[in-house]
Formats: C-alpha cells, sequence, structure tokens
C-alpha cells in the first residue's frame, strides 16, 4: 500500500516553542496540559519532570510555573503574579493576538462575539478578557439564535475553519450597524487545514495523528471527511485498525499541530508493516 504524507502537518510554531520552553524549564509546572497530546506531555514528565496542575490555589511558593500554549484567564495570570513564583509565558502568540483585540474591543464598547468552543481553554482565556459578557458561537446557526447588538467585534479561535468564520462574518456585517472582523486563525492551522483537504481527494483511507481532545485535530479529521469517508482519528499507532486498510491502495496521514514527529513515524512504520 502506498503512503502519502501531507504537504504540512504536525507541530506548529507555538507548540514547538512550548515544547522548547518545557525542555529548558525541567521540573516545572504547568498550568493545564501544555499542548492537546497526552503522549507528549507523558513524555515532558517522564524525562523532564514537568507535571501539570489544573488548579491555581495549588501552586506553591518558589516553583516555576510555565503559561500553557493556548493561555489561561487573566485572574489565574493576575493571581499567580501575587504569589512568589517564576512564570514563563508559552502562550501562542496567535492566541495572544485575539485576547488583546477583544480587551481592547470591548474597552471601546463593542459587544465582543467569539467563534469557538466556549468549553476549550484558548476561548476561556480569551472571554476572560472581555470587560463585558462575550457571547461565544460554535456556528451560523447558534449566531442566529443570540441576541446580538448593533455594534459588534468578531474574533475567532484560532484553530476553526476559515469558510465556516467567512459565514458567522458575513451574517453579522448584514445585520450589524458596524462590524469589526478581525480573523484570528492560526496560519499554520490554514496550511494544514488545506494539505489535508488536497490529500484526503487523493487517498481511499487517511489517518490523521493527534489528540483526542485537540481542536485542531479534530478540524482535520472533519475536512478529511468531506472527501475521504474513511478517515479516522488516532493518538498513536496502537489505536490503528487494521479492518481499515482491507481493500485500500492509498492511505493518507497527517497530524494535528500538538502531534511530534516521533508519534507519526511511529503509525507510519505500523501502517508500512502490513
Amino acid at each position: 500500500m502506498q503512503i502519502k504524507l501531507a504537504k504540512k502537518y504536525g507541530f506548529c510554531f507555538g507548540v514547538k516553542r512550548a515544547i522548547q520552553i518545557a525542555e529548558k524549564t525541567k521540573n516545572s509546572i504547568t498550568l493545564g496540559p501544555l499542548i492537546h497530546n497526552p503522549k507528549e506531555i507523558s513524555r515532558l514528565e517522564v524525562k523532564f519532570g514537568v507535571r501539570v496542575e489544573e488548579d491555581t490555589q495549588m501552586i506553591k511558593n518558589g516553583e516555576h510555573v510555565i503559561i500553557r500554549t493556548h493561555g489561561i484567564p487573566k485572574g489565574d495570570l493576575e493571581y499567580l503574579k501575587t504569589k512568589d513564583v517564576q512564570i514563563t509565558d508559552a502562550t501562542c502568540p496567535y492566541v495572544t493576538k485575539p485576547q488583546e483585540i477583544v480587551e481592547f474591543m470591548s474597552k471601546e464598547g463593542y459587544q465582543i462575539i467569539i467563534f469557538g468552543d466556549k468549553t476549550h481553554p484558548e476561548v476561556k482565556g480569551v472571554m476572560s478578557y472581555s470587560t463585558t459578557q462575550p457571547i461565544v458561537v460554535s456556528s451560523l446557526e447558534e449566531l442566529k439564535e443570540a441576541k446580538i447588538g448593533k455594534k459588534i467585534a468578531l474574533v475567532s479561535q484560532t484553530t476553526k475553519q476559515a469558510n465556516n468564520l467567512l459565514q458567522i462574518a458575513s451574517y453579522l456585517i448584514t445585520h450589524c450597524y458596524e462590524a469589526r472582523i478581525f480573523n484570528t486563525i492560526c496560519n499554520a492551522t490554514l496550511d494544514n487545514q488545506e494539505s489535508a483537504r488536497e490529500l484526503s481527494k487523493e487517498v481511499d483511507v487517511m489517518i490523521v495523528v493527534g489528540g483526542k481532545t485537540s481542536s485542531n485535530t479534530k478540524q482535520l479529521l472533519n475536512i478529511a471527511l468531506q472527501n475521504c469517508t474513511d478517515s479516522y482519528l488516532v493518538e498513536d499507532e496502537n489505536d490503528l485498525d487494521m479492518r481499515w486498510f482491507e481493500g485500500k491502495n492509498i492511505c493518507g496521514i497527517t497530524a494535528g499541530a500538538s502531534t511530534p514527529d516521533w508519534i507519526i513515524d511511529k503509525v507510519k512504520e505500523k501502517i508500512q508493516s502490513l
């Protein structure tokens, strides 16, 4: 069976930067998982002593805290600054951007609308920078049911699909007196999504490698399924089901932005062993 890799896949700039920070800061604490990939989080803990803490109240004086790539709520960051701890901010610059936009535009009197998943840590962090209660929608249908004002500012979770953002932006432009639209989707996300879309048209089975809680990985799977119905999400080679490949000739592989090369290589090797 022939195996094709997407032109763009795997670690993005923000994730690479965060991993490098964690590897240089041994025995540190990350407030929430540094990235959405449990296998890589486990590697950092075993090899570098980097452990995860979910509760800011459990952070003790004298500890070294790394802010996760997705960022944290503004209140949590302000609390950490009151303690005797060393803080290293590994928030991806693409995530910092919507935080800054939301803070500024809300102070200017704009109603904030965030296109994203309200339970995602990135979105929770962005929400916290709004001086008024923001509206979070995951689809155009949700937006149509929301009570929106005449003066709004729109930002997006960095891993969303551009086409869906465009639909929401178009609706707001035609329903609001003033609409400020900010495209805060990460460039690497757009590249990975487009590469996955192209590859899924060329194969008869598609494997997406990444954390099952990763938003950008799930977006890649949704894109692949549009062109290749036999598309599957795996965290590592152990999730592969050999029945997926029966009667298939070309297998495509892509990976989420939080997926390290060593996991992708193992998945590829196992498929090649068929």
